[in-house]
């Protein structure tokens, strides 16, 4: 069992892999796919019949054949041997007779006949059609021979030996030769009676073919047709959809898009209504949620401030100090929710920028501080919002500080990704704290010690930015010791359709 859906599994995964990714790719092979399959078996269904009715035709004029061969044969049977050629003559100068007549003294052997289907069954049918009605006849030969490998004679003679009243009448050489039936009888020891004549359709093997020149141009021309007609139907249908993925890429990006137009099918036309509903309401609630943070940042300064005046007219200093870092941490709680809703909502244009440019000034400056921070210049570039991008580096390079003083740089391209990563040498992170570091206000107990002056919004807010900037931020121990914080950003030119986008 686990086995069969192991298989199922690879199975799946390789037709996924070499399927394309757009859905108008993959309704596009679908769509041909189906056509040249119903092409195929309606193709199948019908070269079977063909067949079938080209064999019955084929019996049927097999047998009409036979007895008049049969009939000449027992006509010549019943002459006397001096009269034949007589009679072969007037045949000749005469005319009206169905077959091309000769006396030999043997059979004349033909050439191979290259068609083993109708040919071969109308060989056996007219053999066995005379046999019957002359079961008497030592020996009958029939075969079938091109006009240009036929022999009339056993000297070896052929069509163009002989005059062309002879045959002009009985034989079709031109402009289109048709296969010549012949039939050798024995008459006597030493006299055989050799016929020659076409089918009553002097062209049967064509229509035993389903794939005849103009019947596979009207197949060809008929499939274009159906493909392209598909092919525009499959576009006409996804162009909306596309229309609807770049409006949520833009709005995920936090760019203002023009109203979809409410056009196309009864489908796509609600779920345009519904797509501006929903950004609407993300809209006001995202418009909401800075008004009421900045409402409640300015409300908490004023009482925050008075409060801070009455601590000063404590009598008791340590009692009044502890009233200050009260208000104090306060004061930073309300500044860093407000950091954090604005910093993960940043409104700028993106634009081209040179990381290496851009983080030397901020190494410079940490430097200047006194800090050991270490980067090697990479020569790469990113489409991205300056500032938006410049906190994100910054609260990394902040936190690497704190926790582990020595910092280490780097940036490079890896599986059509920037990654900038930021490394400190501290104690790192237990593993299992990882996933919650991104979480606001949680700080570890080795980095309340380090930096008590911290919210733990540093991680949260660069992580939203790499996510407005569809990349992400990658957290993790390094191997011979520290902690390693990795934002990655889709290569320039080369946007990553997997990352998620936050307003």
């Amino acid at each position: 069992m686990s086995d069969a859906v192991s298989t199922r599994t690879a199975l799946s995964a390789r037709l996924t892999r070499w399927m394309p990714q757009s859905l108008w790719g993959r309704l596009t092979i679908v769509m041909v796919v189906g056509v040249m399959l119903t092409q195929f078996v309606g193709n199948a269904f019908w070269a079977a019949q063909v067949k079938t009715e080209s064999e019955a035709e084929v019996r049927a004029s097999s047998q009409h054949l036979a007895r008049s061969a049969a009939s000449t044969i027992r006509y010549f049977l019943s002459l006397p041997v001096n009269y034949r050629s007589l009679v072969i003559q007037q045949f000749r100068e005469m005319g009206g007779t169905r077959f091309f007549v000769n006396i030999n003294k043997k059979p004349v052997t033909q050439e191979d006949f290259d068609d083993k289907g109708l040919a071969a069954l109308a060989v056996r049918q007219v053999q066995n059609g005379i046999r019957e009605d002359l079961p008497n006849t030592a020996d009958i030969r029939v075969a079938f021979s091109w006009p240009a490998d036929l022999r009339l004679a056993e000297d070896g003679s052929g069509i163009s030996d002989v005059p062309d009243q002879w045959v002009q009448h009985i034989l079709v050489t031109k402009p289109k030769p048709a296969p010549i039936l012949v039939i050798q009888a024995e008459l006597e020891p030493g006299n055989w009676l050799y016929l020659a004549t076409l089918m009553p359709n002097p062209y049967f093997l064509e229509s035993n073919n389903p794939f005849a020149g103009d019947r596979v141009l009207l197949q060809v021309l008929t499939l274009a047709a159906v493909l392209v007609l598909s092919i525009l139907v499959v576009r006409w249908i996804t162009r909306p959809l596309a229309a609807l993925s770049e409006a949520a890429e833009a709005f995920g990006q936090g760019e203002r898009m023009p109203a979809l137009p409410e056009t196309g099918s009864r489908e796509f036309v609600n779920t345009a209504r519904a797509f501006s509903a929903m950004r609407e309401r993300i809209q006001r609630y995202i418009e909401d949620r800075e008004r009421l943070f900045v409402s409640i940042s300015h409300d908490l300064r004023t009482p925050i401030m008075r409060l801070k005046l009455r601590a000063e007219l404590l009598d008791d200093e340590a009692l009044s100090v502890e009233f200050h870092d009260d208000l104090d941490e306060l004061d930073m709680m309300v500044k860093g929710a407000l950091q954090c809703v604005k910093d993960s909502d940043i409104h700028e244009n993106p634009t081209e920028i040179r990381l290496d440019a851009l983080i030397s000034r901020m190494v410079r400056g940490v430097s200047l501080a006194g800090h050991e921070i270490a980067f090697a210049e990479s020569g790469l570039s990113v489409i991205a919002k300056p500032l938006a991008l410049k906190r994100a580096i910054g609260n990394l390079i902040d936190n690497a500080l704190h926790y582990g003083k020595q910092v280490e740089i780097r940036v490079f391209q890896e599986a059509g990704k920037i990654a900038i990563q930021v490394r400190d040498h501290g104690p790192g992170v237990p593993e299992e704290a990882l996933k919650s570091l991104f979480e606001p206000y949680v700080r570890l107990e080795h980095g309340r010690h380090q930096n008590t002056l911290g919210m733990g919004l540093g991680l949260a807010i660069a992580r939203d930015i790499a996510h407005s900037h569809q990349g992400e931020l990658v957290l993790a121990n390094a191997v011979d010791g520290g902690f390693v914080a990795t934002i990655l950003l889709a290569a320039q030119g080369q946007p990553d359709p997997t990352s998620g986008n936050i307003a």
